[in-house]
């Protein structure tokens, strides 16, 4: 028998095959867009966790380089040394704090370095010990380091609203909570029954160019973003008791400090996790001296 194709069978095959090859074509290219794509991911992923380490690497050393060419000092109680607002309660932890020393900075090269240092802080329990810069925004150092360099770990600046020299009636303090511990990532520090149950953590030192300060606090909690508790200042006495009694029962662990509006309160904030929720601290200044 003879199995030569016919034309029109011929005709019929090639129809099919040139029908099928435009397919075949279609899926090879969106088999290399997918591919693209997600080499395009995993590219951005790589540079993103290499620009982390490398912003981690740069922040550390200049952390360490300031702290080692600051002139920093406990400081004694002195015929200038006051003590703010005091409790009539004697069995209040306040007048336990009061006979710790302050914490003296000289400023001289760190405004020399950056004019727009206001301030040191030191944080008991925590890796908190840094000085505080302050500019005209709340953005700036959100990705500048000390040096005013690019750096996404940031640095610890006062809300531009504030005055670094006579305390608002809430000073706040802002910071990264990076997973190094660097700037306010030991914050999380606070939550954990080990640091409260030490009673002397329970204190915030500030130095100024114009004063040292003593702060204790009376309030720690998570959460979500809001404006409340960063609110600087407030028309009325009864405005302030209002935020005062709010912040303090916010509370998740309970102090013995007590505060009214004759008190001025400072504030740290950091992020928690990446759903917009938020570490709070508030302390009251217990002791001041002037420089």
């Amino acid at each position: 028998m003879n199995h030569k194709k016919t034309p029109s069978r011929y005709k019929y095959q090639k129809q099919i095959r040139k029908k099928k090859r435009p397919k075949l074509r279609f899926r090879k290219w969106v088999i290399v867009v997918f591919l693209l794509f997600f080499l395009s991911i995993f590219l951005v992923s790589v540079n993103q966790v290499y620009n982390w380490f490398k912003d981690n690497k740069e922040i550390d050393k200049l952390s360490d380089n300031v702290i080692e060419n600051t002139n920093i000092k406990e400081k004694k109680d002195n015929k200038n040394t006051e003590k703010v607002n005091p409790p009539e309660d004697k069995a209040n932890d306040y007048w336990d704090y009061i006979k710790m020393n302050l914490l003296e900075v000289n400023f001289n090269d760190l405004i020399a370095k950056n004019s727009d240092t206001v301030g040191w802080i030191q944080v008991k329990g925590t890796n908190i010990n840094y000085p505080i810069v302050k500019t005209t925004d709340n953005n700036f150092y959100l990705n500048h380091a000390f040096d005013k360099s690019k750096n996404e770990a940031g640095w610890v600046f006062m809300d531009y609203r504030n005055d670094a020299v006579n305390f608002n009636q809430n000073t706040i303090i802002y910071a990264h909570s990076r997973l190094t511990g660097s700037m306010f990532g030991s914050l999380k520090n606070i939550l954990d029954s080990s640091w409260y149950s030490n009673k002397e953590n329970h204190i915030i030192r500030l130095s100024t160019p114009t004063e040292n300060t003593m702060w204790q606090v009376f309030s720690v909690y998570t959460i979500p973003k809001e404006s409340y508790y960063i609110t600087p200042t407030f028309n009325t006495d009864e405005e302030y008791l209002e935020f005062l009694n709010t912040i303090k029962n916010r509370s998740e662990v309970e102090f013995s400090g007590t505060v009214n509006t004759s008190d001025k309160v400072l504030t740290l904030s950091t992020c928690k996790d990446n759903f917009g929720n938020r570490i709070v601290m508030h302390a009251k200044l217990i002791k001041k001296e002037t420089r």
